[in-house]
């Protein structure tokens, strides 16, 4: 299947012609160029804008999340607005976007679900003040933490730690461990299994096994 095909690359490139496939050497491919967007929230007032950005799209999309970069620094890089060191977009938490690409897995669908929201919030942070429209993460290990939380419906971060390195184990093997909800009992014993086991379909087990171990780093 032609890499044009299995992205929806076509559509991608049609629905936002400032932006093209650019030389790289590495795994998966690159799109850049002006990336212009219009959004309207419910409830809020349409905010058009432009940012010069470059997109990488991994091999495994829609199994890996895509990194973006904002390229002329129009966004500050002072803490405030979401940009890790490596200069790359903080969109989300990366279980929440992987759960996103899941339901719309195309590149159209990542830029309208992950991308245009950040950068309309960016847009009227800059352009009004006060904070971002959405909801908005702490910071760092923090941040991920407490989205999981709510996610899962758990009360700790031990207890968030511990689901997502069952996830990262096979079914009948995570079963047999005692549930990450506190309850005493194994978790194929418990009402939880099945809202873990809805995660499955979201990313794969070496994912979850990889995620683990930075958020475990991290913390």
């Amino acid at each position: 299947m032609a890499v044009k095909e299995f992205y929806n690359l076509g559509q991608f490139l049609k629905d936002y012609p400032g932006m093209s496939i650019r030389p790289y050497r590495g795994d998966g491919f690159v799109i850049r160029g002006t990336f212009n967007f219009c959004g309207t929230p419910p409830n809020g007032i349409q905010i058009c804008d432009s940012y010069e950005l470059e997109i990488m799209v991994p091999t495994l999309f829609p199994k890996a999340i895509p990194t973006v970069k904002e390229l002329s620094r129009k966004i500050p890089r002072d803490g405030k607005h979401h940009v890790y060191n490596d200069e790359t977009l903080c969109l989300g938490s990366p279980l929440h976007l992987m759960k996103k690409i899941a339901e719309r897995p195309t590149l159209t669908d990542f830029v309208e679900t992950c991308l245009v929201p950040y950068l309309y919030a960016v847009t009227n942070k800059l352009q009004n003040g006060g904070d971002f429209v959405f909801s908005e993460l702490a910071h760092g290990v923090d941040g991920i933490i407490n989205d999981y939380m709510d996610m899962f419906g758990l009360k700790s971060k031990a207890s968030v730690l511990k689901a997502i390195e069952l996830l990262g184990f096979k079914r009948r093997v995570a079963n047999k461990l005692s549930c990450p909800c506190n309850c005493g009992k194994r978790l194929g014993s418990c009402v939880f299994h099945k809202k873990l086991n809805g995660f499955r379909n979201i990313a794969s087990r070496s994912w979850f096994r990889m995620h683990s171990n930075i958020i475990s780093v991290m913390k």
